[in-house]
Formats: structure tokens, C-alpha cells, sequence
């Protein structure tokens, strides 16, 4: 399945909080229950299901489940399997370190490794949006009728130090102790307020972002070795690496590797962090 998103710059009263928006839309021939891996992100997002419903199979939970409509993906830390519908569109609100906190305005912990329903936190107003969505047909439609609705919940404030620091990590690589300085905090208390407004420590954080840059490269070139993308993603060694896809994917990269090769689509290839 080719799945080439369309990515859209936010509102400028929403870009304190949101990265960017993308719409994906892609089509099959035959419906057939087939899984593509999708390892976690450190991003945090609202995904949106206009047309086909999705489902997922979590092998953690040892379960298999359908998406609503609309769902809340805080802080993931395990791999979860997508398999998409003959007719698959999503809408993706990507958020800025700190922007799914501010939206929510609750601790991001809460979240930790699991995909809400929307309207469970957001109430009949995501209800309304998911309705306009099935009636939109462009995806710059969607990207507005999405828009509206954040544009009534986020309202303009500027960013917090620790997000600015948090920020820092994810764009920069900052260490945890650059990351803590720049957060006008110590390292103690730099930790409490990721994982308040994060959901995990910033050392888990950092391992995310690292971790994600590696797989998203494999995906992009599967040809390429892991020794490769280890060197270019900010690894030690390979060790250093098969650590972080042990505790991410509960698999070793070389099982991934077939995984992708296997899958029907690539979902994080044109991925954005």
C-alpha cells in the first residue's frame, strides 16, 4: 500500500504547541488482515480515523483490538501492529514536547503505554470533528476542521523553560544535563516535571528519540546495516543498540528487519519527529 502523507504547518496561534499536521490517505485492492509494525515515538498525538476503522495488535496485552474514531497517543513505550482497512485515511496532529500536557491539563503518566479514546478526554466537541471528518474530502479539509477544534482548546502561552529544554532534547540532542540547566531545574527535579508533563523520565525520553531515529532510518533503507544506523543514530556500539530494540520492540533488530520487509506498508518511513 503506497502511503504518501501531505504535511501541513498549524495555525500560527497553535504552533507553541503543535509540530505539524498530516493526513495520509491510501487504498488496497483486498481486504486481508495483514500487520505493520509500529514501534513506539517519542511524539505524543492525536490520530484521527475517518474512513476504514484500524485495528491493532498489542503482543504485550496479548490482545487484538479496533481504534475509535479518534485516539490519544501519549507517552508509548511498546510496540504495537497496524493492520489498516481497504480505505485508509488518517489525520495525524503531531504535538511539541509539553503541548499534549498543556492540552489535556493532566500528568502525561496517566497515559503511560496506552491509546485512549479521544472523546473519553475531550469530550462530544472531538465527536463533532470525527462526524465533519467523514464528510470532508481533501486533506487540506481535514487539516481545518481539526484545526478549528484545537484552535478553541489551545490558547496562546508562552513556552515553559522545561519545554524548551525538552524541546532541546528532542531537536538537538541535549544532554540530560544540558536539558536540566536550560530547565532552570536540577536533574531531580527536571525528572518529576517530564514525567508530569512527558510521561516518562527524560532518560527514557532521550532513549525514545534515539531509538526512533534508528528505526525510522531502517525503514527508510532497509539495505543499510544496523552497525550503520547505530553509528548515525548516536549509539555506542550494536550492544548499545539491541539494548534499546529489546526494551522498545521486545524483539532483536534482525527480527524487525523481516518484520519490515514483510509488512504491507511503511508507517513511519515519511514520519516526521
Amino acid at each position: 500500500m503506497n502511503m504518501i502523507p501531505s504535511f501541513f504547518v498549524p495555525h500560527a496561534a497553535l504552533q507553541h504547541c503543535i509540530s505539524h499536521i498530516m493526513v495520509v490517505e491510501a487504498r488496497q485492492d483486498n481486504l486481508i488482515a495483514r500487520f505493520s509494525p509500529f514501534p513506539p515515538t517519542p511524539q505524543h498525538a492525536i490520530h484521527f480515523y475517518p474512513r476504514d476503522p484500524v485495528t491493532v495488535s498489542h503482543e504485550k496485552q496479548r490482545s487484538i483490538y479496533q481504534l475509535p474514531a479518534s485516539v490519544i497517543i501519549g507517552p508509548q513505550v511498546s510496540q504495537v501492529n497496524i493492520s489498516m482497512g481497504i480505505h485508509h485515511v488518517i489525520v495525524s496532529v503531531a504535538f511539541l514536547p509539553g503541548g499534549m500536557h498543556r492540552l489535556l491539563n493532566m500528568p502525561m503518566h496517566e497515559l503511560y503505554d496506552e491509546a485512549i479514546d479521544a472523546t473519553l478526554l475531550l469530550g462530544s466537541g472531538i465527536t463533532e470533528v470525527n462526524e465533519q471528518l467523514q464528510y470532508a474530502q481533501t486533506a487540506t479539509e481535514m487539516k481545518i476542521v481539526v484545526e478549528r477544534f484545537l484552535l478553541k482548546k489551545l490558547h496562546y502561552a508562552s513556552p515553559m523553560p522545561w519545554e524548551q529544554a525538552m524541546k532541546g532534547q528532542l531537536q538537538l540532542g541535549l544532554s540530560l544535563e544540558n536539558a536540566a540547566s536550560l530547565a532552570c531545574l536540577s536533574l531531580r527535579q527536571y525528572e518529576r516535571r517530564s514525567k508530569e508533563v512527558m510521561g516518562y523520565s527524560p532518560k527514557i525520553f532521550s532513549r525514545l528519540i534515539r531509538f526512533s531515529n534508528a528505526y525510522r532510518l531502517k525503514e527508510r533503507d532497509p539495505k543499510l546495516s544496523w552497525t550503520n544506523i547505530a553509528h548515525a543514530s548516536g549509539y555506542y556500539d550494536q550492544m548499545h543498540l539491541i539494548r534499546d530494540f529489546k526494551e522498545f520492540t521486545d524483539v532483536l533488530p534482525g527480527t524487525l528487519t523481516k518484520q519490515i520487509l514483510l509488512a504491507p506498508s511503511l508507517l513511519q518511513e515519511h514520519m516526521r519527529i
